[in-house]
């Protein structure tokens, strides 16, 4: 049984964490290239403000700032199933080697497919979910040993070599491409948020609408699974089909977020570990509030850095790595 205390410290900090997203998204909304009057913000909402107005925030501001919160939940709770799975608090996306997967995946079929722009948008999430997926079970069988089962540490050094190696493919692969395909791929390589528009919104949006409530379903045996195996085995749980069912899950979701923002690592290792410092390790607590950790931290991260320098800016994905490497390090350290 889950103390009250713990419920409603739960409550007030996911009102916390929405009224800091709500905060940071209007600041996103007044900053740019073309700033926004703060005044003319609701009007403008409302259908009351000019064309230009209108312009700026309807397709360009608040597209981009609606994609970056919603990979930023997604990388989040990918990072948090799979920190569940494999009991190790390193897991991440990025860190081994999933988002190198989808990256690769992307690359090939933006290289080599000839894709019509409307059915782009659409498409590239499934190449990405393809090519994570093949990736994750290569890390999962390589990680897994008959004799002692999915070995944690193994699996981190495994997914880094696999994120290695992946690398070295892409540039093998883009090195003698069109130099207009090349730039975009070191863009998303870069994590630069480049799916900035309406559709992609409605691309990514259904993964998370229906892998949240499926996730927090699960979220007791997550539980269990964080558990030693033989306590979990002794209280009837079916361990590799959860894995399975549950790393397909966090797949899905990396691999919809860096399909739309590029490869954007250290979200999923960042949120759930500050979720849990505030409310303990069950699932059912930390995760909703590491969802909206994640959105927030990449959304902050996206409105500094493309506000930082001009023209571009730093992209996101480099932007959280300042944050993430470091944390990454002490916590390799600590373990």
């Amino acid at each position: 049984m889950i103390q009250p205390s713990l419920l409603k410290k739960q409550r007030l900090l996911l009102i916390l964490f929405s009224v800091l997203i709500l905060l940071t998204v209007v600041i996103g909304m007044g900053i740019g290239d073309a700033p926004l009057s703060y005044n003319r913000l609701i009007p403008t909402l409302l259908g009351q403000g000019t064309f230009k107005e209108e312009f700026v925030l309807f397709s360009i501001r608040l597209p981009r700032l609606i994609v970056t919160l919603l990979a930023g939940m997604a990388l989040a709770l990918s990072g948090a199933i799979l920190q569940g799975i494999t009991r190790n608090d390193l897991a991440d996306p990025g860190i081994i080697g999933i988002n190198a997967g989808a990256g690769i995946a992307v690359a090939i079929a933006f290289l080599f497919i000839p894709i019509e722009l409307g059915s782009f948008v659409y498409f590239i999430p499934i190449v990405a979910f393809v090519g994570a997926l093949l990736t994750a079970i290569l890390i999962y069988l390589f990680s897994y040993s008959k004799t002692t089962g999915l070995s944690p540490v193994r699996l981190v050094l495994v997914g880094i070599g696999f994120s290695s190696a992946l690398s070295g493919a892409m540039i093998v692969i883009i090195s003698s491409a069109e130099r207009e395909k090349v730039d975009f791929i070191a863009n998303w390589l870069a994590g630069n948020i480049w799916g900035a528009d309406w559709p992609f919104i409605w691309a990514i949006l259904p993964w998370l609408v229906i892998l949240i409530p499926f996730t927090l379903y699960k979220a007791h045996r997550l539980n269990l699974l964080g558990l030693s195996e033989p306590v979990a085995i002794g209280v009837g749980l079916s361990i590799e089909k959860e894995r399975i069912v549950l790393l397909l899950t966090a797949v899905a979701l990396a691999a919809s977020a860096v399909s739309v923002t590029g490869g954007i690592s250290f979200i999923g290792l960042l949120a759930p570990h500050i979720a849990k410092a505030l409310v303990g390790p069950r699932n059912q607590l930390f995760i909703p509030i590491a969802i909206l950790l994640g959105g927030w931290i990449l959304v902050f991260a996206d409105t500094i850095g493309h506000n930082l320098i001009e023209p571009n800016g730093i992209p996101a994905g480099i932007m959280v790595a300042f944050i993430g490497a470091p944390y990454f390090i002490y916590l390799l350290l600590k373990k």
